[in-house]
């Protein structure tokens, strides 16, 4: 005969301040958990959503990262006019040719320099690039000294202001206009015409990376092979967005373990919370539990009786820390990925509403557990006759 769900509810109403202190203590840990994790899923989803499907990355082989990537111009132009690349409406190819170099800068508030990604682009890049807009000012006029920022980075540096302008290299480049660009990694660069970063980075010669529109996605593993089977090249092709995902795995990775390390030692902190609030309710309820073995309820349903309050009490207290950490959702932050400060915002999804709550489900059963088997295995006679 199982014991009724209104009993455990009674129960735990009558100790409402044990109550809530184990409902507190869990829900602070799940904060901290959800928090990280919605970190992390930022992070990912900044590198995640660059890039188009439809785009391939012209590499050199073996490069780890833009900045250790290097073609030169003829090789360049050879694979901008390939029959696969598609074209825009004046018939000319899809393809920009990029620089791609590192200023320090000044971060807001402490002024302590971080490296930020400044980008030489062609023309073409905000055709090539469909999710680019300009979203305060103007763009760059070609040939000038004049740069658009990222709506992120400018959020995070000094001096970042439209209007204003920053040093790089000797010279002064005024700040133009703001893009956006759906939340990917862009939004933490600086853009520049090409011709003027170049030679202003002393990047003559050629490009870091090359990034061509295919008229179809499928030819990518075709084009890649031809291009990787050419010695003379030493280049390799590979989608966009693929790229830039690639490149959020290890600090993605990284930032989970720290939530999944933090998550554990503030959940057996959280656990043993657990089981000393059953524990004392166990023990205040001692008489109670050998009335409830008299009147013939069984060793199981006093077990799991005392294990659904743990798991109830669990779920609330995860509940609540769910709710409470999403102040914290959108928060714009920043961190290294690869040798740059890359600005993202955390997001808080149903998956980690969901591994939180989860989490929280398990603390009450670890820690429910044992003093339900205590409570269960407590002979009927002794019980009755304890104060």
């Amino acid at each position: 005969m199982a014991l009724p769900l209104s009993y455990n509810i009674r129960n735990l109403r009558e100790r409402w301040k044990v109550t809530l202190l184990a409902i507190g203590a869990i829900a602070l840990v799940v904060t901290v958990f959800v928090v990280l994790l919605s970190m992390a899923n930022g992070f990912r989803i900044a590198l995640g959503s660059t890039g188009s499907e439809s785009n391939a990355i012209v590499t050199q082989q073996g490069s780890a990262s833009e900045l250790t990537s290097w073609l030169g111009i003829n090789n360049a132009q050879l694979l901008s006019v390939d029959s696969r690349v598609a074209r825009g409406k004046d018939g000319q190819p899809l393809a920009s040719c990029e620089v791609f170099v590192l200023s320090s800068q000044p971060k807001r508030g402490d002024r302590q320099p971080t490296n930020v990604s400044i980008r030489g682009v062609q023309p073409r890049a905000f055709e090539v690039r469909q999710g680019i807009k300009i979203v305060q000012g103007r763009n760059f006029t070609p040939g000038l000294n004049e740069v658009v920022i990222g709506q992120r980075i400018a959020d995070r540096i000094e001096g970042f202001d439209l209007g204003k302008s920053i040093s790089m290299q000797r010279r002064d480049w005024k700040i133009v206009g703001i893009f956006s660009a759906e939340g990917g990694a862009f939004e933490s660069e600086v853009w520049g015409d090409y011709n003027i970063m170049g030679p202003a980075f002393q990047r003559n010669g050629g490009c870091n990376t090359l990034t061509l529109t295919l008229q179809d996605p499928k030819s990518l593993g075709g084009f890649d092979k031809e291009v990787r089977a050419n010695p003379q090249m030493q280049l390799q092709l590979t989608s966009e967005k693929k790229y830039y995902a690639d490149q959020a795995g290890p600090v993605a990775s990284a930032l989970t373990g720290l939530a999944a390390f933090v998550a554990i030692i503030m959940g057996i902190g959280a656990i043993f919370g657990a089981m000393n609030t059953m524990y004392a309710i166990v023990a205040s309820r001692t008489r109670e539990i050998g009335t409830l073995r008299a009147l013939g309820f069984s060793r199981f349903s006093i077990l799991f009786s005392f294990v659904l309050e743990s798991v109830f009490l669990a779920m609330v207290g995860g509940a609540l820390g769910c709710l409470l950490s999403f102040p914290m959702n959108n928060y714009s932050t920043g961190t290294a990925s690869g040798f740059s400060e890359l600005a993202f915002a955390f997001q808080i999804t149903p998956p980690t509403l969901i591994v939180g709550i989860v989490f929280a489900a398990l603390m009450g059963i670890f820690g429910g557990l044992l003093p339900a088997f205590r409570a269960a295995r407590m002979p009927i006679t002794s019980a009755l006759r304890e104060a």
